[in-house]
């Protein structure tokens, strides 16, 4: 069957101008109604509102943890067959396009794409939490086995599962955009099965989901953040560690943001990630070096093989299993955050991915990330736990009492702690300005139709809103505010997961009708 070209195609199925080049009255008005709504009611009934989002999560782990799990294993074979099919000889963009960046640039826009507050978060408590309190009965806590499977589980949960999530989104974004020839937008992945319906309501609901889970997934990430700024200033200045304070500081960090918006991505943005690749970086050497760094090194390793074979028995949901209740709190958790990032992060990849074949994306997409990230959690993560095995093990105290404590407790092992806590901390702001604008940029092309230059008013606009919905959880949640933003991404992860799978059939049905050319290379 031949498909139509691309202009073609675009010119049947663009949405209508007033809606490109400002913003799409629907999608826009409603995810902010819905959003604003959220706010006010949560704050007016904060008592139920704390409830209601213990009720969510259990209830969506509890009965559809399951689907999380199969939904994204699904994912991430989908991604594996495409890298081995005949399919993956297509060229985004066409035979003839070249790509608008050469490898090594492209490869580390990827990993500046994997790197977050959230990594900077978890690195360490996780690991360390697992340590404690093995996911595997039988273990004895705190002891070298239990180290291992500490590393095993949170690889299992920054690995390839969560990078097929964005490779799939990404790829079908940019599939659909280069060689469909339509908006930049989530509905448009839907095409071959909504037809021009994806103009209509059904297109309208897909992207107001995506908007959604984008905000609520870039909120939670910001709510770890802010809960990090504040233990490392109250670690380093005796700041207070209290709900107002937290508030405070996301009202300075967005307006931050709000400022790297308004001086435009070149000015902004960007000078911003390179300044934060770099202290971070530099953090990451600091602790290799001042470290045991033998044993860090050889950590690498043992931690990735222990992974690639420990990865069918982690992928697999076994409901009578003893270690259900893990799996609901931990790995439904990482999934629905995922999800509710992939518009965030697949956005982002689909845009600097032009002129790469269908199997080099997914390729780059599913090990570069990968790699950096596993070299990220087992520096940090194997120090905390050679601290805690060979230590006093102030670490894993320090995680028992709060997990935002972890990282400044690791550096206080350290020789110049005061200065790293700071730089820490100026790594975390900058990742909590970049999360927040990049965040609202993608929120604003969704709601604009897939307009990629929407008005900066509309980006200030959308990062406030990340702000205000991250301290509403924070304050709303107070002593269980871990939970409450984990309650955020899980219930917005859940439709989207369904979304996903019609975005992954989509994709392979129409890639499906597309010869591959005959020439194509793969590189």
């Amino acid at each position: 069957m031949e498909e139509p070209s691309s202009s073609e195609d675009s010119r049947r199925h663009s949405f209508p101008r007033g809606t490109v080049t400002d913003y799409h009255p629907v999608v826009f008005r409603t995810s902010a109604v819905l959003i604003i709504l959220f706010v006010i009611l949560s704050l007016l009934f904060r008592d139920q509102a704390l409830s209601l989002f213990v009720s969510v999560k259990d209830a969506i782990t509890g009965y559809g943890g399951w689907f999380f799990i199969l939904s994204v294993n699904v994912f991430l074979v989908l991604c594996i067959y495409l890298i081995f099919s005949e399919r993956g000889r297509i060229r985004l963009g066409g035979e003839d396009a070249k790509p608008d960046f050469n490898y090594l640039t492209w490869l580390a826009m990827l990993f500046s794409a994997g790197m977050g507050i959230g990594l900077v978060f978890w690195s360490i408590a996780e690991p360390v939490y697992h340590f404690a309190s093995p996911p595997i009965e039988g273990v004895e806590p705190e002891g070298e086995r239990a180290a291992a499977l500490a590393m095993t589980a949170t690889y299992f949960h920054w690995g390839l599962h969560a990078w097929g999530i964005y490779a799939l989104m990404g790829l079908s974004l940019a599939y659909f955009s280069y060689n469909r020839g339509l908006p930049l937008t989530i509905r448009s992945t839907l095409h071959p099965l909504l037809g021009d319906k994806t103009d209509g309501p059904w297109g309208n609901i897909v992207d107001i989901l995506a908007s959604i889970a984008t905000l609520f997934g870039v909120a939670t990430s910001l709510g770890f953040g802010v809960q990090q700024v504040n233990a490392g200033l109250s670690y380093a200045l005796d700041v207070p560690k209290t709900a107002l304070v937290q508030v405070l500081l996301i009202a300075g960090i967005t307006l931050i943001a709000t400022i790297s918006v308004v001086t435009g991505v070149e000015t902004g943005i960007r000078r911003l990630s390179e300044a934060n690749m770099v202290m971070a970086f530099a953090l990451l050497l600091f602790v290799f070096i001042a470290g045991p760094t033998a044993h860090l090194a050889s950590s690498l390793l043992s931690n990735t093989w222990n992974y690639l074979t420990g990865l069918p028995a982690f992928s697999a949901w076994l409901p009578g299993s003893p270690e259900r209740g893990w799996r609901e709190g931990w790995t439904v958790f990482y999934w629905a955050w995922w999800i509710a990032w992939s518009p965030f992060v697949g956005m982002f990849i689909a845009r600097i991915s032009r002129g790469r074949t269908l199997r080099s994306f997914t390729i780059g997409v599913l090990l570069v990330p990968t790699v950096l990230t596993f070299i990220w959690l087992s520096i940090f993560g194997n120090a905390a736990l050679f601290e805690s095995l060979h230590g006093k093990g102030h670490v894993v105290d320090a995680v028992n009492d709060d997990m935002a404590t972890a990282l400044f407790a690791l550096l206080d092992q350290f020789p110049l702690s005061q200065v790293t806590s700071l730089l820490s901390l100026a790594v975390i702001i900058l990742f909590f300005v970049t999360s927040s604008d990049s965040g609202s940029l993608v929120i604003d092309i969704i709601t604009s139709g897939g307009h990629t230059d929407p008005p900066v008013r509309q980006r200030v606009f959308w990062a406030t809103m990340e702000g205000l919905v991250a301290a509403v959880l924070l304050v709303v949640g107070g002593d269980k505010a871990l939970e409450a933003l984990q309650t955020a991404s899980v219930a917005t992860g859940l439709p989207f997961a369904l979304v996903i799978l019609f975005v992954a059939y989509s994709l392979i049905r129409q890639t499906g009708r597309m010869e591959a050319p005959s020439s194509g290379s793969s590189a």
